[in-house]
């Protein structure tokens, strides 16, 4: 075992920063957007009443630490050691709780100050982006200079991070450091956290041997539940995506059951169509076959009408009739000529 105790862990975590007021108030300015004139100068930790109850799925994998400075400016950190998508809809609903809490006492809303929530997070959970850091708040959708001053929401991917430039901030990134470097297999601290002040007065504080069997006992457990709630969101996570993969397939089964509807849908379509052409064309028959038999039948009169005519005439014999109109002898005998 190295010479320190995880600053993630829940007795860690609040004994630095639940314990320190220096050390809080170095965190907060490291890590939150904060211009010069608003960094933070002097804290008080919230009554451990105002602090948001938690279940017991939370309490197994969120440490938090709450405060406000002398501005009245209210602070949430918390170490989150497991993720869900839902944190980030609980994160918003505490300081909603934390901002409204302000106007509970009757005051004017003019009085009422911003919230910033600080959120250390063990996993990545923006996997689409390489960047740690995340900045939530209220922004006009246009003209980004445009901002309503209510909620601060900073999120941070420590796996994600990487201290390869000193470019950026250079508290955070010692404070970053602590928090990804230092663990219980670390024998020795980085020269570059020792030699800053605020960071070492940490270090000491997680020093194994400050910390006696029973406290090292609650140490212990946390990462047993911390563990075994891995355990349990790494199972939901495979079943919701088991139960993901199991309904697109019943949802490529159904595009392909109503492809095979549409397909079947078009056949019968078609054979109605081949039907009632077919019908047609037999309705078109039927009536030529009307046209026909009337004009043979207007021929057959006209005939019988020439044939009586020559024979009222009285000029052709009977059988010149016949011959003539192709009629029988007997047909033109039975013929009437009155």
């Amino acid at each position: 075992m190295g010479k320190y105790l995880d600053p993630r862990a829940d007795l860690t975590f609040k004994k630095v920063f639940g314990e320190h007021k220096n050390l809080v108030i170095s965190l907060l300015n490291a890590m939150l957007p904060l211009k010069d004139d608003e960094r933070v100068e002097s804290i008080e930790y919230w009554p451990a009443e105002k602090v948001p109850k938690r279940t017991q799925v939370e309490k197994d994998s969120i440490v938090d630490v709450c405060c406000k400075d002398n501005k009245h400016r209210e602070f949430i950190v918390e170490m989150q050691m497991s993720w869900t998508e839902s944190f980030k809809k609980r994160v918003l609903l505490n300081a909603s709780k934390a901002y409204v809490a302000q106007s509970e006492s009757g005051e004017d809303y003019d009085t009422l100050q911003p919230v910033y929530a600080l959120n250390f997070v063990n996993e990545n959970f923006q996997k689409d982006m390489d960047d740690y850091y995340h900045y939530y708040h209220l922004v006009h959708d246009q003209h980004t200079d445009k901002v309503i001053d209510g909620f601060h929401l900073v999120f941070i991917e420590l796996k994600k991070f990487k201290p390869h430039s000193f470019s950026e901030k250079k508290m955070q990134v010692l404070w970053l450091r602590f928090l990804t470097e230092i663990n219980a297999k670390t024998l020795e601290a980085p020269v570059e956290l020792l030699e800053n002040p605020e960071v070492s007065e940490a270090l000491k504080i997680v020093e194994i041997a400050a910390y006696t069997p029973a406290e090292m006992r609650a140490y212990d457990k946390f990462w047993d539940n911390v563990s075994v709630q891995k355990t349990l969101d790494n199972a939901r996570k495979r079943e919701i995506e088991a139960f993901k993969r199991e309904l697109e397939q019943v949802k490529q089964a159904l595009t392909e059951t109503k492809a095979k509807v549409q397909k079947a849908k078009a056949i019968v379509q078609e054979a109605k169509t081949i039907v009632q052409e077919a019908k047609a064309k037999e309705q078109e028959a039927k009536a030529k076959e009307q046209e026909a038999k009337a004009k043979e039948q207007e021929a057959k009169d006209k005939l019988m009408q020439t044939a009586r005519n020559l024979k009222a005439m009285n000029i052709m014999t009977v059988e010149q009739i016949a011959k003539a109109t192709g009629l029988t002898v007997e047909v033109i005998d039975d013929l009437q000529t009155n």
